[in-house]
């Protein structure tokens, strides 16, 4: 499920490619009033994800933007919405790094996975492999993990895609789905450098973006890459990274 955030810009502002941060804040603070569905202090896998703001370029008085909140959480989706709809009545602006929005329109749609579908990266996919790994994955390494790139192994890749996923799947709905991997046909499009920021301190943060085809789909596993692009594909998904989107 996804909330289509419909926004105007109020001022002039220039491009931030730091402004993942202020952004994953400004979401988690529509959470704080919730005692049931604030994600941020939750243990395991936080239930969302969200897409850049978009189109990504530097803005001017009136521009026109577009955010997306996606969940397999149905509650929390309306939730998100019920705040954001509090703030447009009271005509606030929303104010995320040095851009200032206000809210036009929300839209919550229901993203559709058929037997027959593409799905392609709109914020990079995150997956870190870890040290007990790098002998099967040819990683010569002493850090506490390494991001996939390129040059490394592909299966890397596609073991931690998949078992990321299932482990998500399995939290949020309490039982095991048993069909082997389910991803099929992949196209690396490009490796991303991103600065996040931690407890104060930057990191860069390693992702790759992708298109995935897939063909012949079951009613389990369409189940299953529905939840996946719902919730974001590998790791971070709350910070924003591997948002999913349906190519029509």
């Amino acid at each position: 499920m996804r909330l289509i955030i419909a926004l105007n810009a109020l001022k002039d502002c220039a491009y931030d490619l730091k402004y993942y941060s202020k952004l994953r804040g400004f979401i988690y603070g529509l959470q704080r009033d919730s005692v049931d569905l604030n994600q941020h202090d939750k243990e395991g896998y936080k239930q969302y994800c969200f897409s850049n703001i978009f189109p990504i370029a530097g803005m001017k008085t009136g521009d026109k933007r577009t955010l997306i909140i996606s969940s397999p959480n149905r509650g929390l989706i309306e939730f998100f919405r019920g705040r954001l709809e509090e703030i447009k009545k009271k005509e606030k602006a929303v104010n995320i790094g040095e851009a200032s929005f206000r809210i036009e329109k929300l839209t919550i749609l229901e993203t559709r996975i058929t037997t027959q579908v593409k799905i392609i990266s709109g914020t990079p996919l995150v997956l870190r492999i870890p040290p007990d790994r790098y002998d099967a994955y040819g990683i010569k390494s002493s850090r506490p993990y390494e991001y996939w790139r390129p040059e490394y192994d592909f299966n890397a890749l596609l073991k931690q895609l998949n078992d990321n996923l299932l482990k998500k799947y399995r939290e949020f709905y309490g039982k095991t789905i048993k069909s082997g991997c389910v991803f099929q046909e992949f196209k690396f499009i490009k490796s991303v450098a991103v600065e996040k920021i931690e407890e104060g301190q930057e990191q860069v943060v390693i992702g790759s973006m992708w298109e995935f085809s897939f063909r012949g789909l079951n009613e389990e596993q369409r189940k299953l890459l529905q939840f996946g692009v719902d919730i974001g594909l590998g790791e971070w998904n709350s910070s924003g990274f591997g948002f999913m989107n349906v190519v029509r």
